[in-house]
Protein backbone atom coordinates (compact mmCIF):
# COMPACT_ATOMS: atom_id res chain seq x y z
CA UNK A 1 0.00 0.00 0.00
CA UNK A 2 2.67 2.35 0.66
CA UNK A 3 4.85 1.63 -2.98
CA UNK A 4 1.49 3.02 -4.47
CA UNK A 5 1.62 6.42 -2.94
CA UNK A 6 4.12 9.41 -4.88
CA UNK A 7 5.75 10.34 -1.45
CA UNK A 8 5.29 9.00 1.50
CA UNK A 9 5.27 10.64 5.12
CA UNK A 10 5.81 9.15 8.46
CA UNK A 11 6.34 10.82 12.22
CA UNK A 12 9.25 9.42 13.80
CA UNK A 13 8.94 9.75 17.50
CA UNK A 14 12.35 9.19 18.68
CA UNK A 15 15.93 10.41 18.44
CA UNK A 16 18.61 8.20 17.03
CA UNK A 17 21.47 7.74 19.79
CA UNK A 18 24.49 5.57 20.42
CA UNK A 19 24.02 4.85 24.08
CA UNK A 20 26.02 8.08 25.14
CA UNK A 21 23.57 10.81 25.06
CA UNK A 22 22.24 12.21 28.32
CA UNK A 23 18.41 11.95 28.30
CA UNK A 24 16.25 15.27 29.36
CA UNK A 25 14.92 15.74 32.55
CA UNK A 26 11.23 15.99 31.89
CA UNK A 27 8.11 14.36 33.08
CA UNK A 28 7.42 11.33 30.91
CA UNK A 29 9.58 8.64 28.93
CA UNK A 30 12.74 9.08 27.16
CA UNK A 31 12.68 7.62 23.75
CA UNK A 32 15.15 6.38 21.40
CA UNK A 33 16.18 3.88 18.97
CA UNK A 34 19.78 3.18 17.19
CA UNK A 35 20.21 4.25 13.50
CA UNK A 36 18.89 1.37 12.20
CA UNK A 37 15.63 2.93 13.52
CA UNK A 38 15.90 5.24 10.27
CA UNK A 39 17.54 2.79 8.23
CA UNK A 40 13.84 0.42 8.98
CA UNK A 41 12.21 3.32 8.11
CA UNK A 42 13.95 3.62 4.40
CA UNK A 43 13.42 0.00 3.49
CA UNK A 44 9.60 0.01 4.68
CA UNK A 45 9.31 2.60 1.60
CA UNK A 46 8.38 6.09 3.51
CA UNK A 47 10.12 9.11 1.80
CA UNK A 48 10.17 11.70 4.80
CA UNK A 49 10.11 11.72 8.25
CA UNK A 50 8.06 14.36 10.65
CA UNK A 51 10.16 15.73 13.56
CA UNK A 52 7.74 17.70 15.52
CA UNK A 53 6.57 15.65 18.32
CA UNK A 54 7.01 15.54 21.98
CA UNK A 55 10.18 12.89 22.19
CA UNK A 56 12.25 14.37 19.44
CA UNK A 57 14.26 16.30 21.94
CA UNK A 58 14.31 14.09 24.76
CA UNK A 59 18.38 13.29 24.63
CA UNK A 60 19.10 17.12 23.56
CA UNK A 61 20.57 18.38 20.89
CA UNK A 62 23.27 15.33 20.34
CA UNK A 63 19.79 12.93 19.64
CA UNK A 64 18.46 16.23 17.19
CA UNK A 65 22.03 16.35 15.40
CA UNK A 66 22.49 12.44 15.47
CA UNK A 67 18.74 11.97 13.87
CA UNK A 68 19.12 14.53 11.13
CA UNK A 69 22.23 13.42 9.96
CA UNK A 70 21.57 9.57 9.99
CA UNK A 71 18.14 10.47 8.01
CA UNK A 72 20.09 12.64 5.41
CA UNK A 73 22.69 9.40 4.73
CA UNK A 74 19.76 6.95 3.98
CA UNK A 75 17.70 9.35 1.77
CA UNK A 76 14.87 10.37 3.83
CA UNK A 77 13.56 14.27 4.04
CA UNK A 78 12.99 15.95 7.28
CA UNK A 79 10.84 18.54 8.06
CA UNK A 80 9.50 19.85 11.93
CA UNK A 81 13.10 19.47 13.49
CA UNK A 82 16.16 21.33 13.36
CA UNK A 83 18.88 22.34 15.71
CA UNK A 84 17.40 26.11 15.95
CA UNK A 85 13.95 27.10 15.67
CA UNK A 86 14.73 28.70 12.45
CA UNK A 87 15.56 25.22 11.04
CA UNK A 88 13.21 23.69 12.68
CA UNK A 89 10.29 25.79 11.59
CA UNK A 90 11.62 25.26 7.79
CA UNK A 91 9.19 24.51 4.92
CA UNK A 92 9.82 21.19 3.31
CA UNK A 93 8.95 21.62 -0.23
CA UNK A 94 8.88 18.37 -2.41
CA UNK A 95 8.58 18.68 -6.32
CA UNK A 96 6.69 15.51 -7.43
CA UNK A 97 5.94 15.06 -11.17
CA UNK A 98 4.91 19.15 -12.27
CA UNK A 99 3.91 20.32 -8.92
CA UNK A 100 5.25 21.30 -5.90
CA UNK A 101 4.11 19.71 -2.52
CA UNK A 102 4.61 21.97 0.65
CA UNK A 103 4.67 20.64 4.12
CA UNK A 104 4.47 22.44 7.41
CA UNK A 105 5.30 20.19 10.57
CA UNK A 106 4.78 21.37 14.21
CA UNK A 107 3.51 20.38 17.34
CA UNK A 108 2.07 21.25 20.73
CA UNK A 109 4.49 22.62 23.81
CA UNK A 110 5.97 19.72 25.71
CA UNK A 111 9.19 19.04 26.38
CA UNK A 112 10.79 19.12 22.56
CA UNK A 113 9.97 22.74 21.63
CA UNK A 114 13.60 24.38 19.74
CA UNK A 115 14.77 27.28 20.65
CA UNK A 116 17.40 29.98 19.32
CA UNK A 117 19.52 28.45 21.60
CA UNK A 118 19.30 24.89 21.10
CA UNK A 119 17.59 22.29 18.65
CA UNK A 120 14.12 20.67 18.73
CA UNK A 121 10.76 20.77 17.22
CA UNK A 122 8.75 23.37 15.57
CA UNK A 123 6.42 24.55 18.07
CA UNK A 124 2.16 24.90 17.34
CA UNK A 125 2.06 28.68 17.25
CA UNK A 126 -1.52 29.50 14.64
CA UNK A 127 -0.19 32.94 13.97
CA UNK A 128 3.59 31.95 12.81
CA UNK A 129 1.53 29.21 10.92
CA UNK A 130 -0.46 31.22 9.74
CA UNK A 131 2.44 33.17 7.93
CA UNK A 132 4.02 29.82 7.39
CA UNK A 133 1.02 28.49 5.03
CA UNK A 134 0.67 32.19 3.29
CA UNK A 135 4.23 31.85 2.50
CA UNK A 136 3.77 28.60 0.75
CA UNK A 137 1.36 29.35 -0.95
CA UNK A 138 3.11 31.62 -3.25
CA UNK A 139 5.63 28.55 -3.66
CA UNK A 140 3.85 25.68 -4.03
CA UNK A 141 0.35 24.23 -5.97
CA UNK A 142 -0.50 22.52 -2.33
CA UNK A 143 0.16 23.13 1.03
CA UNK A 144 0.17 20.40 3.81
CA UNK A 145 -0.05 21.37 7.52
CA UNK A 146 1.16 17.69 9.90
CA UNK A 147 0.41 18.50 13.74
CA UNK A 148 1.18 16.39 16.51
CA UNK A 149 -1.05 17.01 19.57
CA UNK A 150 -4.30 16.08 21.74
CA UNK A 151 -5.42 13.91 24.42
CA UNK A 152 -3.68 10.69 24.63
CA UNK A 153 -5.77 7.95 24.67
CA UNK A 154 -8.91 9.91 23.86
CA UNK A 155 -10.73 9.48 20.62
CA UNK A 156 -11.79 13.27 19.70
CA UNK A 157 -10.33 16.55 19.16
CA UNK A 158 -11.01 19.37 21.45
CA UNK A 159 -13.07 22.55 20.53
CA UNK A 160 -9.81 24.19 20.74
CA UNK A 161 -8.07 21.97 17.78
CA UNK A 162 -10.86 22.00 15.59
CA UNK A 163 -10.83 25.58 15.86
CA UNK A 164 -7.19 26.19 14.84
CA UNK A 165 -6.97 23.58 12.41
CA UNK A 166 -9.86 25.13 10.54
CA UNK A 167 -8.23 28.37 11.03
CA UNK A 168 -5.21 26.28 8.82
CA UNK A 169 -7.68 25.31 6.37
CA UNK A 170 -9.13 29.35 6.02
CA UNK A 171 -5.14 30.26 6.34
CA UNK A 172 -4.84 28.36 3.21
CA UNK A 173 -3.91 24.43 4.04
CA UNK A 174 -4.98 22.06 1.67
CA UNK A 175 -5.13 19.75 4.51
CA UNK A 176 -4.29 19.38 7.90
CA UNK A 177 -3.33 15.99 9.27
CA UNK A 178 -3.10 15.78 13.37
CA UNK A 179 -1.31 12.47 15.14
CA UNK A 180 0.00 12.37 18.70
CA UNK A 181 -3.39 10.59 20.73
CA UNK A 182 -2.18 6.99 20.49
CA UNK A 183 -5.65 6.01 19.14
CA UNK A 184 -7.41 7.53 15.99
CA UNK A 185 -9.68 9.60 15.66
CA UNK A 186 -12.55 10.84 12.72
CA UNK A 187 -12.33 13.68 10.74
CA UNK A 188 -14.25 16.35 8.61
CA UNK A 189 -14.11 17.96 5.12
CA UNK A 190 -14.41 21.44 6.41
CA UNK A 191 -14.84 23.89 3.40
CA UNK A 192 -13.81 21.23 0.59
CA UNK A 193 -10.50 20.46 2.15
CA UNK A 194 -10.16 17.37 4.40
CA UNK A 195 -9.08 17.62 8.08
CA UNK A 196 -7.67 14.32 10.17
CA UNK A 197 -7.84 14.52 13.41
CA UNK A 198 -5.93 12.07 14.66
CA UNK A 199 -4.32 8.39 12.72
CA UNK A 200 -3.61 6.76 15.82
CA UNK A 201 -0.23 4.28 16.52
CA UNK A 202 1.47 3.69 12.89
CA UNK A 203 4.34 0.79 14.59
CA UNK A 204 4.89 0.95 18.28
CA UNK A 205 5.44 -1.97 19.65
CA UNK A 206 4.64 -2.91 23.27
CA UNK A 207 4.12 -5.51 25.42
CA UNK A 208 0.53 -7.06 26.00
CA UNK A 209 -2.95 -5.87 24.58
CA UNK A 210 -3.22 -2.52 25.46
CA UNK A 211 -7.11 -2.72 23.59
CA UNK A 212 -8.61 -1.98 20.70
CA UNK A 213 -7.97 1.88 20.51
CA UNK A 214 -4.32 1.19 21.07
CA UNK A 215 -3.80 -1.23 18.53
CA UNK A 216 -5.38 -0.27 15.68
CA UNK A 217 -4.91 3.10 13.22
CA UNK A 218 -5.71 4.36 10.11
CA UNK A 219 -3.04 4.82 7.01
CA UNK A 220 -3.90 8.10 5.09
CA UNK A 221 -3.58 8.37 1.22
CA UNK A 222 -4.55 11.94 -0.18
CA UNK A 223 -4.20 12.95 -3.58
CA UNK A 224 -3.63 16.47 -4.87
CA UNK A 225 -4.72 17.17 -8.10
CA UNK A 226 -6.69 19.80 -9.95
CA UNK A 227 -6.87 22.27 -7.40
CA UNK A 228 -8.74 19.40 -5.39
CA UNK A 229 -7.65 17.26 -2.46
CA UNK A 230 -8.99 13.79 -1.83
CA UNK A 231 -8.17 11.46 0.02
CA UNK A 232 -8.71 7.54 0.93
CA UNK A 233 -8.47 5.69 4.32
CA UNK A 234 -6.94 2.14 5.27
CA UNK A 235 -7.97 0.98 8.58
CA UNK A 236 -5.05 -1.39 9.93
CA UNK A 237 -4.26 -3.22 13.25
CA UNK A 238 -0.67 -3.10 14.56
CA UNK A 239 1.64 -4.78 16.94
CA UNK A 240 -0.70 -6.77 18.79
CA UNK A 241 0.70 -10.55 19.20
CA UNK A 242 3.77 -9.61 17.03
CA UNK A 243 5.48 -6.10 15.56
CA UNK A 244 3.76 -6.61 12.11
CA UNK A 245 0.77 -4.13 10.63
CA UNK A 246 -2.20 -5.72 9.34
CA UNK A 247 -4.89 -4.52 7.56
CA UNK A 248 -8.47 -4.72 8.63
CA UNK A 249 -11.93 -4.75 7.31
CA UNK A 250 -13.32 -1.84 6.47
CA UNK A 251 -17.09 -2.09 6.83
CA UNK A 252 -16.81 -2.37 10.62
CA UNK A 253 -14.26 -0.11 10.92
CA UNK A 254 -16.06 2.73 9.44
CA UNK A 255 -19.32 2.45 11.56
CA UNK A 256 -17.24 3.39 14.49
CA UNK A 257 -15.26 6.25 12.88
CA UNK A 258 -18.75 7.50 11.35
CA UNK A 259 -19.54 7.76 14.96
CA UNK A 260 -16.58 10.19 15.66
CA UNK A 261 -16.82 11.51 12.66
CA UNK A 262 -20.74 13.02 14.10
CA UNK A 263 -19.57 14.14 17.40
CA UNK A 264 -17.06 16.00 15.51
CA UNK A 265 -19.40 17.88 12.92
CA UNK A 266 -22.01 18.77 15.97
CA UNK A 267 -20.23 21.83 18.10
CA UNK A 268 -22.52 21.47 20.87
CA UNK A 269 -22.00 17.33 20.96
CA UNK A 270 -17.91 18.01 20.76
CA UNK A 271 -18.42 20.90 23.77
CA UNK A 272 -20.22 18.01 25.98
CA UNK A 273 -17.90 14.72 25.43
CA UNK A 274 -14.85 17.52 25.79
CA UNK A 275 -16.08 18.73 29.21
CA UNK A 276 -17.12 15.30 30.19
CA UNK A 277 -13.32 13.93 29.38
CA UNK A 278 -12.13 16.73 31.56
CA UNK A 279 -14.18 16.29 34.12
CA UNK A 280 -12.52 12.48 34.25
CA UNK A 281 -9.13 13.95 34.66
CA UNK A 282 -10.04 16.15 37.84
CA UNK A 283 -8.20 14.40 40.29
CA UNK A 284 -4.60 14.01 38.00
CA UNK A 285 -5.18 18.08 37.16
CA UNK A 286 -5.49 18.30 41.02
CA UNK A 287 -2.07 16.56 41.85
CA UNK A 288 -0.03 19.86 41.19
CA UNK A 289 -1.74 22.11 43.75
CA UNK A 290 -1.06 19.60 46.52
CA UNK A 291 1.68 20.84 48.64
CA UNK A 292 1.44 22.36 52.05
CA UNK A 293 0.24 26.21 51.60
CA UNK A 294 -0.53 27.21 55.02
CA UNK A 295 0.43 30.41 56.20
CA UNK A 296 3.02 29.08 58.91
CA UNK A 297 5.07 27.26 56.10
CA UNK A 298 5.17 29.79 53.58
CA UNK A 299 6.23 32.26 56.72
CA UNK A 300 9.00 30.29 57.34
CA UNK A 301 10.14 29.69 53.33
CA UNK A 302 10.26 32.99 52.55
CA UNK A 303 12.82 33.52 55.90
CA UNK A 304 14.81 30.48 54.27
CA UNK A 305 13.90 28.44 57.47
CA UNK A 306 11.61 26.03 55.49
CA UNK A 307 12.76 23.94 52.54
CA UNK A 308 10.83 24.55 49.50
CA UNK A 309 8.32 20.82 48.92
CA UNK A 310 7.65 21.02 45.73
CA UNK A 311 9.96 18.34 44.35
CA UNK A 312 11.72 18.61 40.63
CA UNK A 313 9.58 16.35 39.78
CA UNK A 314 6.37 18.14 40.84
CA UNK A 315 7.95 21.16 38.95
CA UNK A 316 8.28 19.42 35.89
CA UNK A 317 4.72 18.38 36.00
CA UNK A 318 3.52 21.69 36.22
CA UNK A 319 5.34 22.69 33.44
CA UNK A 320 4.22 20.43 31.15
CA UNK A 321 0.46 20.66 32.39
CA UNK A 322 0.47 24.57 31.64
CA UNK A 323 2.99 24.77 28.58
CA UNK A 324 1.26 22.11 26.72
CA UNK A 325 -1.81 23.77 24.94
CA UNK A 326 -3.81 20.07 25.70
CA UNK A 327 -2.94 19.91 28.80
CA UNK A 328 -3.36 23.74 30.07
CA UNK A 329 -6.99 23.10 28.39
CA UNK A 330 -7.59 20.26 31.29
CA UNK A 331 -6.04 22.27 33.67
CA UNK A 332 -8.45 25.63 33.22
CA UNK A 333 -11.11 23.14 32.87
CA UNK A 334 -10.56 21.97 36.32
CA UNK A 335 -9.48 25.36 37.35
CA UNK A 336 -13.25 26.37 36.49
CA UNK A 337 -14.81 23.44 37.91
CA UNK A 338 -12.77 22.74 40.92
CA UNK A 339 -14.88 21.84 44.05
Amino acid sequence: MVSEADYRIVNFECPVCSGVESPLEKQGPNLSCTGKGVEAIKRAGFDCVTLANNHFYDYGDAGVKNTIEKCAEVGLDTVGGGMSLKEASAILYKKIEDKTLAVINCCEHEFSIASDNHGGSNPLNPVQQYYAIKQAKENAEYVLVIVHGGHEHWQLPSPRMKETYRFFIDAGADAVVNHHQHCYSGFEVYNGNPIFYGLGNFCFDRRGNWGQKWHEGLLLMLTFEEGKVGYEIFPYQQCLEKTSIEFLEKSAFDERLDELNEIIQDEKRLAEETKKYYASAEDKMSEVFEPCDGKFYLAGKRRGWLPSLISKKRKLLAENLICCESHRDKMIYYLEHKK
